[in-house]
C-alpha cells in the first residue's frame, strides 16, 4: 500500500511512535460505560492498529481525507463498514450511534476547539474522550481557576467533564513534525449533567466574561444588566477568578 501524504490544509501530522500510540489507546477507560469507540482522523492507522485489537469495544473511524479512507479500507477490510468518509464536525452523532461511545484521536490543531464544542453538544452520547491536541490547548482545557490559561474552554468543558492532562508529546515523533509540543488529555463525563441554571444563558455569560477578560464583570457582563442582580464584590472580579460554580451562581441570579 502506498503511504498517505500529510496535507497541510487539513492540519495533518501523522504520529509515528507506536509506543506513544499504544499509551494513548490504553488511556481509554471503558469499564462498562461504553462499548463503541470512534477514532477521529486516523490517517494511516497508528492508533487504529491498537484499537482494533481490543475486544471490549467496537472501533469505528471517521476521516475527511479521501486518500486516508482509501488506505484504511485496504488496511482494515474487517471493519470496512465502520470506516466513515466525512467531516466529524458536521456528523450527526445520533444517526450513527444509538448508544454511548468514546472519542479518541490525534486531532488536527486547527479544529481543536470545534472538536471539544462538538463533544459538549453531544455529551449525552459521549462519556469519555482521549485526545492529542496542541499542548497549549490541552493545558487550557485542564487549567485551574486563576491561571493565565484558564478561559472559556476550561469553564465550559469542566462544567460537564472531569479533565486529566495525561502527558506531553514532542514534535519529533510526527511526520511532518509540528512546530510545537502536543498534549494528551482525557475528559470523563460527570455523573450529573444538571447545571442548576439556564444552560444557554450560562454559555453566553461565560463567553461574554472571557471575551473581555481584562475588564471587571460589571463591564464584561453589562449587556445582561447585572448591577441590581449581582453583589458589588463579585462585579469587581475578572472572569479568570470565577469557578464553574461561580458562573452557575451568576447565571442563576441573571435569569431571576
Amino acid at each position: 500500500m502506498s503511504l498517505v501524504r500529510a496535507k497541510k490544509f487539513l492540519g495533518q501530522h501523522f504520529l509515528t511512535d507506536k509506543n506513544i500510540a499504544q499509551k494513548i489507546v490504553l488511556s481509554l477507560r471503558p469499564e462498562g460505560k461504553y462499548t463503541k469507540v470512534l477514532e477521529v482522523g486516523p490517517g494511516m492507522g497508528v492508533l487504529t492498529d491498537f484499537l482494533v485489537k481490543h475486544t471490549d469495544y467496537e472501533t469505528s473511524l471517521i476521516d475527511i481525507d479521501g486518500e486516508s479512507i482509501e488506505f484504511l479500507h485496504k488496511k482494515y477490510p474487517e471493519i470496512k463498514d465502520r470506516i466513515i468518509h466525512g467531516d466529524f464536525l458536521a456528523m450527526d452523532f445520533h444517526s450513527l450511534f444509538n448508544s454511548q461511545f468514546a472519542i479518541i484521536g490525534n486531532f488536527p490543531y486547527n479544529i481543536s476547539s470545534q472538536i471539544l464544542f462538538k463533544i459538549l453538544e453531544n455529551r449525552d452520547l459521549v462519556p469519555e474522550m482521549v485526545g492529542m491536541f496542541q499542548k497549549e490547548v490541552g493545558e487550557r482545557v485542564a487549567a485551574e481557576v486563576g491561571t493565565k490559561a484558564y478561559g472559556i474552554l476550561s469553564v465550559l468543558v469542566q462544567a460537564f467533564y472531569n479533565i486529566e492532562y495525561l502527558f506531553t508529546v514532542k514534535p519529533g515523533v510526527f511526520n511532518p513534525p509540528p512546530k510545537v509540543n502536543s498534549g494528551v488529555i482525557r475528559i470523563t463525563r460527570k455523573d450529573s449533567q444538571e447545571l442548576g441554571c439556564n444552560e444557554k444563558l450560562f454559555f453566553q455569560v461565560v463567553k461574554a466574561a472571557f471575551n473581555q477578560r481584562r475588564k471587571q464583570l460589571r463591564n464584561a457582563l453589562s449587556m445582561f444588566q447585572p448591577k441590581d442582580k449581582i453583589d458589588e464584590k463579585t462585579l469587581e472580579l475578572r472572569a479568570e477568578r470565577l469557578t464553574v460554580a461561580d458562573f452557575v451562581e451568576i447565571t442563576t441570579r441573571l435569569q431571576a
